[in-house]
C-alpha cells in the first residue's frame, strides 16, 4: 500500500470516528440509590411557570421578543395555550415580574386605568400601568377553566418614595388599600388564589428599586394580616410569599429574622445564572459540570437560612430563566430542577410559560418548546420525596432520584430516576444498587444489597434526544419519535419504552440525552406508605 493509500485509509477512519455513532465510546456505571430515607421534599406541584406584564414594545439586544405574550395582551382563547396548561392538571403559575411594582388595579377608588407606556425615567423604562377589572375577570375565568394554582404578585411600592440620598432606595410604609380592593373583589367572586407574593426583585442590591430588609419584613407582615382577615378559613387561605429577588446573605438573614412566626409560607428567590443568554460560549458552558454546579451553593444557602430562621416556611425558586430554546438547554433546565429539589426547595418557577426567547411555549405559535416536555414529564413522574443517589463515574452524567409520583406507580415504594448525559460522544450503561445501609460510614459490604437489580426490575423508560442529533434543535424526540401536537392541537401522549424484568440489560444513556426511568418494584422504604 503506497503513501497515498495510507492517507486515504487514515482519513476514512477519522471520518468514521467523527460521524458514525457506533464509534462512540461507552462506560459502565453503577448507581447507588439510598432508598431507606429521603434527603429532601418538594411540593406536589414543584413545576411552575411564570407569566409577565411586559408590553409588546419591550425590546433588548436589538429584538422585541415579548410580542403579545404579556398578560394584558395574551390570547386566552388560544387552543394550544389551554391544552398545554391542562396537560399538567394542575400547573402552578406565577403572575409577576419586573413591571409588577408599577401596576395598579382598577378596583375600589382607582377608577382611572392608565395604559403603560415607555418612559425614560420610569422603572425599567416604562410608566405606571393598570390591571383593568375586566381583564382580571378574564384571567381568572381562564385559570379556573384550565386548572391553575395561581400565585399573584402585588405591587410593593405603592405609598413609597425614592430616597433623596439614593434613587435606588425606596422608603416609607407600603399602602395596601388598592391591593385590598382587588383582594376583596377576588374573594367576592370566588376566584381561587394559591398565594400572594409582595414585590419583585426589591431585596438585597435590588434591580431598579430596593427596599430595606426590616421595612420589607414590616410590609409583608401587614400583607399576612390582610390575608388572614379576608380569608378566615385557614384550610383555603392563600399562602404569603417573598421577597422574590436575588439572594444576598446579609439582607435575607435580616429579613427572615424580622418576620414573626407564620408570616411567610414561601421564601422566594430568583436565579439568572445564565445572564441574558447572549454569551457566545453559552453552549459549551451549559455542558460543563463545574459551571452547572456553581449555583448549588446559592440553593444550599437559601435552604439553610430558611431552616434556621423560618423553619415553618419553604424555599422556592420564584423565577429562573434559560436561554434560546435548544435541546442542550433542556438538559441544563432539568439539571436545575434536580439540583434544586435536592436542596429542599418546594417549588421551581420557570420564566416564562410564554414570552421572550426562553419560554416553554413559542411566543407567536404557542407550540411547545423542548423544555415544556421535560417539565411535563417531571411533573407526571417525579414525586415529592427526594432520594440520595451517587456514582463514581464521569461528572458529565448527572443523576437524580425521587419516589415515584402517587397515582403513577402501581407500588408506592417505586422510584423514578432522572439521568442526564452531558457528554457529546460517550454513552453510559447504567445499573442500580439499592443501598439499604442505615450507617453510611460502614463499609460497602456491610448492609448494601449488591445484587444485580437489573435482573428483577421491570421499568419504563422515557428517552429524550434532539432531532437529527443536533443539540441546537428545537424539536425533541421521545424514544425516537418527535413530540408534536396532534391534529386537534392536543399535547401528544408521552409513551414510555417498557423493559421487562426478564431483561438484565442496563439503562442506556446516549450522548446528549435525558432518560426518565420509572421502576415500580424498587422496594425503597422511604417511598412506602406510612405505617399506621
Amino acid at each position: 500500500m503506497d503513501v497515498n493509500q495510507y492517507v486515504k485509509v487514515a482519513l476514512f477512519l477519522s471520518l468514521l470516528v467523527l460521524f458514525c455513532p457506533s464509534f462512540s465510546s461507552s462506560e459502565d456505571v453503577k448507581l447507588k440509590v439510598k432508598g431507606v430515607t429521603n434527603i429532601a421534599t418538594t411540593d406536589e406541584n414543584f413545576i411552575c411557570a411564570t407569566l409577565d406584564w411586559w408590553p409588546s414594545d419591550k425590546c433588548d439586544y436589538n429584538q422585541c421578543p415579548w410580542g403579545k405574550a404579556g398578560i394584558l395582551n395574551l390570547d386566552l382563547n388560544n387552543t394550544i395555550l389551554s391544552n398545554a396548561i391542562k396537560a399538567f392538571n394542575p400547573l402552578r403559575i406565577r403572575l409577576g415580574g419586573s413591571l409588577e411594582d408599577q401596576i395598579i388595579y382598577q378596583f375600589g377608588k382607582q377608577k382611572h386605568c392608565p395604559t403603560m407606556k415607555k418612559k425614560d425615567n420610569g422603572l425599567f423604562g416604562f410608566s405606571v400601568g393598570c390591571l383593568p377589572k375586566k381583564r382580571w375577570d378574564e384571567i381568572n375565568h381562564f385559570f379556573n377553566k384550565t386548572g391553575i394554582k395561581f400565585t399573584f404578585g402585588l405591587n410593593a411600592l405603592i405609598g413609597k418614595k425614592n430616597s433623596k440620598e439614593d434613587q435606588l432606595n425606596w422608603k416609607g410604609d407600603w399602602n395596601p388599600n388598592n391591593a385590598i380592593s382587588l383582594m376583596k373583589y377576588t374573594v367576592s367572586k370566588g376566584y381561587n388564589i394559591d398565594s400572594y407574593e409582595l414585590g419583585n426583585e426589591l431585596c438585597s442590591e435590588g434591580v431598579s428599586a430596593r427596599l430595606d430588609s426590616v421595612q420589607y419584613a414590616k410590609d409583608i407582615t401587614k400583607l399576612r394580616h390582610i390575608v388572614n382577615s379576608l380569608y378566615p378559613n385557614a384550610t383555603t387561605r392563600p399562602k404569603v410569599l417573598g421577597p422574590a429577588g436575588f439572594y444576598g446573605k446579609e439582607w435575607f438573614d435580616s429579613f427572615l429574622q424580622h418576620v414573626g412566626p407564620g408570616v411567610i409560607d414561601g421564601v422566594t428567590h430568583h436565579i439568572y445564572n445564565l445572564g441574558a443568554g447572549v454569551d457566545k460560549d453559552l453552549i459549551s458552558k451549559v455542558q460543563d459540570p463545574y459551571f452547572l454546579s456553581k449555583i448549588a451553593q446559592t440553593f444550599k444557602d437559601v435552604s439553610t437560612a430558611v431552616k434556621e430562621f423560618t423553619p415553618w416556611a419553604g424555599a422556592w425558586v420564584g423565577e429562573s430563566v434559560e436561554a434560546k430554546m435548544f435541546h442542550i438547554l433542556l438538559l441544563r433546565y432539568l439539571d436545575q430542577l434536580g439540583m434544586t429539589s435536592t436542596f429542599n426547595h418546594k417549588v421551581y418557577c420557570r420564566q416564562a410559560l410564554i414570552g421572550g426567547n426562553y419560554a416553554l411555549l413559542n411566543t407567536t405559535s404557542f407550540i411547545p418548546n423542548p423544555d415544556y416536555y421535560g417539565a411535563l414529564l417531571w411533573h407526571r413522574l417525579m414525586g415529592t420525596n427526594v432520594l440520595s443517589i451517587s456514582h463514581d463515574s464521569s461528572p458529565y452524567l448527572r443523576t437524580y432520584a425521587h419516589c415515584s409520583k402517587k397515582g403513577v406507580s402501581s407500588k408506592l415504594s417505586g422510584i423514578t430516576l432522572l439521568l442526564i448525559n452531558m457528554e457529546n460522544s460517550t454513552s453510559f450503561d447504567v445499573s442500580l444498587v439499592n443501598d439499604m445501609n442505615l450507617y453510611p460510614e460502614e463499609s460497602a459490604s456491610e448492609g448494601i444489597n449488591t445484587a444485580n437489580l437489573m435482573d428483577s426490575l421491570k421499568r419504563e423508560e422515557y428517552h429524550l434526544t434532539p432531532k437529527d442529533g443536533n443539540i441546537q434543535s428545537d424539536v425533541v424526540l421521545l424514544n425516537g419519535t418527535p413530540l408534536e401536537l396532534t391534529k386537534s392541537k392536543e399535547i401528544p401522549e408521552l409513551k414510555p419504552k417498557i423493559v421487562d424484568a426478564s431483561s438484565s440489560s442496563p439503562i442506556k444513556v446516549a450522548p446528549h440525552s435525558i432518560v426518565f426511568v420509572q421502576i415500580n418494584n424498587f422496594n425503597a422504604p422511604a417511598c412506602a406508605p406510612p405505617t399506621k
